[in-house]
């Protein structure tokens, strides 16, 4: 009797502490055919993923504190569903190396503990940076496949090897996020750590940086402001610096997308490189399914005094058609056109192709079919 109600109190106990805590596994297997020509260049046909979605496989985790607090984690790791393998390197910190041999599954795409009320929000780990949200929201193509956007392949140009200037995501990021209970004001700040051994040399805040981003939301109407700088230390390199404005109006009938961006290239001195960039898009639902397309521009400004300035226009189209909550089948085609360049300047190709040596412009195709499914 007494080990009857000793089961059923661990029962009653476990009870309760599950029904104030969960666990999540999600999702999302996204195959892609890809085909990409560089004109006069060469050309390449793959299967590959993430033209619509980004692959990934992640665990995330809820658990009520009571008086309005709640704690929770968030595991996030990619994974290329077209030959097996998962996760990749992550940067050492916000450095220009990757951590050598870490080629398993890695939560490189987020890795974050929180705690949340009714003040916010804090949360610790890997995660995007804030000027990088503007990039994504307010681009129809959402920074996936060739329709991605010129302003992030401009920003990822202009940054350290290796890193993406943290265009993206920063390692030991510690973030706070205002509550969502703020008349549709939204926003965050960043700072993140290159936690660096001053010992060695290399400077304690290389790698080291901070970010912000405030929005408002409200109805149809959607805009906000990023902005982040990221420190380098060392011979021939300057702090990394990016600002963006993205908004978006929902029409009924379509949702406008519009950005517009400047980053500072972390090559310092005479022959720093900054560029700037604007977007306008859009997604008309049909149907089942909905129209995407977007018009894209990115021109690269020498500090030098007589440099040409390359410029990439981008034009996009492409159109998903969703089958269930969970599964869309889409196609998407663009073109971009590199103008004003010099021999060994920067230029863009879409899928894997590249444009032959001592190309100076050249214009390049590529187009996604594939099937997303989430989980």
């Amino acid at each position: 009797m007494k080990k009857s109600l000793i089961a059923l109190a661990v029962m009653a106990a476990a009870g309760a502490a599950s029904a104030q805590s969960s666990v999540t596994l999600f999702g999302i297997v996204d195959a892609t055919f890809n085909h990409g020509r560089a004109d006069g260049g060469s050309r390449v046909t793959q299967l590959t993923n993430s033209g619509y979605n980004s692959s990934r496989l992640g665990f995330r985790g809820t658990e009520d504190l009571g008086g309005g607090m709640s704690a929770s984690f968030w595991l996030e790791a990619g994974i290329s569903n077209d030959d097996g393998r998962a996760g990749g390197g992550i940067p050492a910190g916000n450095q220009a190396t990757t951590v050598a041999g870490n080629t398993g599954l890695n939560f490189n795409r987020r890795s974050t503990v929180s705690l949340a009320g009714g003040w916010g929000e804090l949360r610790l780990g890997r995660d995007y940076t804030a000027s990088f949200w503007n990039l994504t929201v307010f681009d129809p193509f959402g920074t996936n496949g060739v329709g991605t956007n010129t302003m992030l392949l401009g920003a990822a140009t202009l940054a350290p090897s290796g890193t993406s200037g943290v265009a993206v995501r920063a390692s030991n990021t510690i973030g706070y996020f205002l509550p969502p209970n703020l008349g549709g004001f939204y926003g965050q700040a960043q700072y993140w750590m290159g936690e660096n051994d001053d010992a060695l040399g290399v400077g304690e805040d290389n790698g080291s940086g901070f970010g912000l981003r405030i929005g408002y939301g409200q109805g149809p109407f959607n805009v906000a402001l990023g902005w982040q700088r990221t420190n380098y230390e060392g011979a021939g390199l300057d702090d990394f610096r990016s600002w963006n404005l993205g908004g978006q109006w929902d029409f009924g009938m379509a949702k406008v997308m519009a950005q517009y961006g400047r980053d500072e290239g972390a090559a310092g001195g005479a022959t720093g490189v900054d560029g700037r960039g604007w977007l306008i898009g859009a997604l008309v639902p049909v149907g089942a399914g909905e129209v995407r397309a977007s018009y894209s521009e990115y021109r690269f400004d020498f500090n030098v005094a007589g440099a040409p300035e390359p410029r990439a226009r981008k034009f996009a189209v492409g159109y998903v058609h969703n089958l269930s909550k969970r599964t869309a089948v889409y196609a998407t085609i663009a073109r971009i056109r590199n103008s004003d360049g010099f021999v060994g300047g920067p230029r863009f190709a879409l899928g894997a192709s590249s444009f032959a040596a001592g190309t100076v412009n050249g214009s390049s195709t590529g187009y996604d079919i594939g099937i997303r499914h989430s989980f």
